[in-house]
């Protein structure tokens, strides 16, 4: 059902001095800022031969990331996403398997302008799972 790794996502406390680190001490290909606020981040992505790295930073009130960093403040790997080829047949068969959709159990627009889902971290293993559709 899952496919390849689409990214990771850490959170970070400044996400220009993050861009900066990858950028320029490690070389990579770094994107622009982008705002999502439907998700409450805002959102630079490093772009590596084999996949993405994520990087997010809270937007506006109640970000969920917002309470991720007050927890950790240096930041820290917020989440992973792999890529399913169809979104609403993996929501259903994960449901089925007693795996907890977070939110409405509706896909969402993420970064990608795809649709994506978001597993409940104590049905995989502690670890935030963002399922996206390609």
């Amino acid at each position: 059902m899952i496919g390849r790794l689409n990214h990771v996502a850490i959170a970070v406390p400044d996400l220009e001095a993050a861009a900066a680190q990858y950028r320029n001490t490690l070389g990579a290909e770094v994107g622009a800022p982008q705002d999502e606020p439907d998700h409450g981040v805002t959102v630079i992505f490093i772009t590596l031969p084999n996949t993405k790295i994520e990087l997010l930073h809270p937007l506006g009130e109640g970000s969920p990331i917002a309470g991720f960093l007050e927890k950790n403040p240096a930041g820290g790997i917020h989440h992973i996403c792999y890529e399913v080829e169809d979104i609403l047949a993996a929501r259903d068969r994960l449901k089925e398997a007693g795996a907890r959709v977070l939110g409405s159990g509706e896909p969402k627009i993420g970064a990608h302008g795809k649709p994506v889902l978001f597993l409940h971290p104590k049905d995989f293993n502690g670890c935030l799972v963002e399922l996206e559709q390609v």
